[in-house]
């Protein structure tokens, strides 16, 4: 089992930063697929950002703005929110994948966490 516990959501103006924070208690995720996703209102969960080691994906619509990091020694994975958008308004979660592969589909990830509320004001 792996808790996952996200932090550092808020309301920000458009343009502003943003600093999420996922971390990860029961077992070592430091080997693990770990992925960020979102989900507004009405929308389908849609993936945003991915790290395996030290490989990384991103979503179309976060590349460039975003970037995803992890500290092994805490258990924790990271994103980086920069030039913010009303339209990133969202829940975001946190998730890790336990098995090889790498994937942005959301129901090959095992675990969540309760998400965190990103909101941008415009």
């Amino acid at each position: 089992q792996v808790q996952l516990v996200e932090s550092g959501g808020g309301l920000v103006q458009a343009g502003g930063s943003l600093r999420l924070s996922c971390a990860a208690s029961g077992r070592s995720v430091s080997n693990s697929l770990m992925g960020w996703f979102r989900q507004a209102p009405g929308k389908e969960r849609e993936f945003v950002a991915a790290i395996k080691w030290s490989s990384t994906t991103y979503s179309d619509s976060v590349k460039g703005r975003f970037t995803i990091s992890r500290d092994n020694a805490a258990n924790t994975v990271y994103l980086q929110m920069n030039s913010l958008k009303p339209e990133d308004t969202a829940v975001y979660y946190c998730a890790v994948q336990m098995s090889v592969g790498f994937t942005t589909t959301p129901s090959q990830y095992h675990y969540w966490g309760q998400g965190t509320q990103v909101t941008v004001s415009s």
